[in-house]
Order: C-alpha cells, then structure tokens, then sequence
C-alpha cells in the first residue's frame, strides 16, 4: 500500500473515530502558554465540525492585544496554496468556502513575522508528525515559516504509534488537548 492509500484510509478512521468522542471544548488555556502569550503574531484556523474548537482560543488570542492570521486556500503557481490574512474578529470579516469560513481582505505577505502556527490535526505521533485533513496546505505553508507549531487535538488522539511520512510533512513542536500542552522540541 502506498502513503497516499494508507494515510487515506487513516483519515476515514480517525475522523469516523473523532466524530464518537468529540466534545465542544475551549482551549483557550493556550494563552497562557510562554509561547502565545510571548507571540506577537499568531496564526491559527477558524474550527469547523468535529474539530478542536478554537472560537474562545481565537478571541483570548485578539483580546491579549495579539496580530491573529488566519488562513486562506489560493491558487499558487497553478497549484492549491494558502496565504495569511489578518482577522479583527468581526464574523463580517469571513466568507464560507465549502466547509470553512475564511477571511476576507488583502494577503499578510510578511510570513516571517508569525510568533506561532496553530494547526489542525487528527492525530500527532510521539515524533510531531500529524495527519491532517488531506489538502497539504499546512505542510506547504509550514516549509516556509520558521515560527513555532502546535497541533490541536483531542486526547484519544495522541498516536503512540509513528504516523505514515513522506518527504514533504512537517512536524510540529507541540500539541495541545483541551487540558494540557505537550512540547516535542
């Protein structure tokens, strides 16, 4: 079997698995954590369905006074790419693309002033690798940030196995549960 297929046949898994123990949760604990609350920029996602919810997370990030960026799905040289646009918060301020809301407004160009990169995740293994949704926009996004990453999980999710890898994934340095931060590098 080859990555593709069985990294596949994981995501139905975890999401058929996600979807029994899932639970509407915050984690805004992680503004407390040295590395957010020391951020100047951060970036994080907008949750929808079944994932970690980041709603209190995301206001706690704009109401310590901090640059939220959020991501946007685009077309990169022919290819499905993502850019970072900043959010004031303002549900006005985001539009529904399929099942995701988006942010509205002018690209954030200076991808070298993200502190730190909140990340979507359905499993992250002891080595920081996660697998993600499919798309590989974080993985692309990512090789070109040299900010500080975290997962956002639940705690049934935590592999104690090594997830499938290929050249191009990138792992993380921390994943967060709606109760603890466990750091990896």
């Amino acid at each position: 079997m080859n990555f593709q297929n069985e990294k596949s046949d994981l995501r139905k898994r975890y999401r058929r698995e996600r979807s029994e123990h899932a639970v509407n949760t915050p984690y805004s604990h992680l503004i407390n954590s040295k590395e957010i609350s020391s951020a100047r920029v951060i970036a994080s996602y907008i949750s929808y369905g079944d994932e970690p919810n980041t709603l209190d997370l995301n206001k706690a990030i704009l109401s310590a006074g901090k640059k939220l960026l959020l991501p946007r799905i685009i077309e990169v040289n022919g290819k499905p790419g993502m850019e970072w646009v900043s959010w004031n918060g303002e549900p006005q301020h985001l539009a529904q693309q399929g099942r995701i809301l988006e942010p509205i407004g002018p690209a954030d160009t200076d991808q070298n002033q993200i502190d730190v990169v909140i990340v979507p995740a359905l499993r992250v293994d002891r080595d920081g690798y996660r697998l993600g949704q499919g798309g590989g926009f974080y993985d692309r996004a990512l090789a070109q940030i040299s900010a500080w990453t975290i997962a956002l999980i639940f705690p049934e999710e935590i592999s104690g196995q090594s997830l499938p890898r290929e050249s191009h994934d990138i792992p993380v340095n921390a994943y967060a549960t709606y109760d603890m931060v466990v750091r990896l590098t």
